[in-house]
């Protein structure tokens, strides 16, 4: 069953859609879009992960970012710790619904939505299980290179998306590989060794931060959404396996 729903994040509505497996409280993951993306991601990546993972029994919300996709809020008012708040506000969400059970909660995150992923597992000891996409190790590379081309104006025109000097002066402050050691379950880190984005050393990073409960899959000559159906079919598979294994321990909360 799939339905659109709503909830609040600072001042805004943010939607989504949840994916419901069927009858009984089910494990619960959020999924996190990524920079300039949307609760369906490109070429539907979102869209067909959330299904296949509600099909083996994850109760799945996918939801746009604050100033992304139909969710309330200006693009130019984005920062990485927005994200985080509103990614947090997803799993509050999740865990109140009466299908979902508050006991088993994961995060997935792709891209830039990793990197809001890995901060949010490591300041909430609810989540039990954490899948990483092409996930944003270093943001301070972004910022290095986005800064110079604000100049001296406060919003810069990135063909057609109003990015706001905020984002600049926040991400300076993000730290994913120190907020993610303190994430002390399992996790999966999915990267594609042609990623145009995002660096292969990220995925490596990541894996040295998280130790060895941390799977670490480089999916040879994969780009930075998995742009092929052999691609995006083996990055579901992955994480749809790791996430049932992970989550599936221990009863429902009554």
């Amino acid at each position: 069953m799939e339905t659109q729903v709503s909830f609040v994040s600072g001042e805004d509505e943010l939607f989504g859609v949840l994916h419901l497996p069927g009858d009984g409280r089910a494990p619960g993951i959020i999924m996190c879009h990524g920079f300039t993306g949307h609760k369906a991601e490109t070429h539907r990546l979102f869209v067909e992960a959330a299904r296949e993972f509600a099909r083996h029994g994850l109760a799945v919300l996918r939801f746009d970012f604050r100033g992304s996709g139909d969710s309330g809020g200006e693009f130019r008012e984005m920062t990485v710790s927005r994200e985080i708040e509103d990614a947090q506000a997803a799993l509050e969400y999740l865990s109140s619904r009466p299908e979902a059970d508050p006991g088993r909660l994961g995060v997935l995150g792709l891209s830039l939505g990793g990197c809001v992923a890995a901060c949010l597992a490591g300041r909430d000891g609810r989540i039990r299980s954490l899948a990483l996409w092409a996930a944003v190790a270093h943001p301070e590379r972004t910022r290095d290179r986005l800064a110079p081309q604000f100049g001296g104006g406060d919003v810069l025109d990135m063909q057609g998306w109003g990015l706001g000097r905020a984002f600049i002066d926040d991400i300076a402050h993000v730290r994913p590989l120190q907020e993610v050691q303190r994430y002390q379950g399992p996790s999966l880190v999915v990267h594609g060794t042609a990623d145009e984005s995002v660096a292969p050393s990220d995925a490596s990073d990541y894996r040295l931060a998280l130790g060895e409960r941390c799977e670490l899959h480089m999916m040879q000559g994969a780009d930075h959404v998995f742009s092929s159906l052999e691609f995006k079919s083996r990055a579901i598979a992955l994480s749809r396996e790791f996430l049932c294994e992970t989550l599936s321990a221990g009863a429902a909360k009554q």
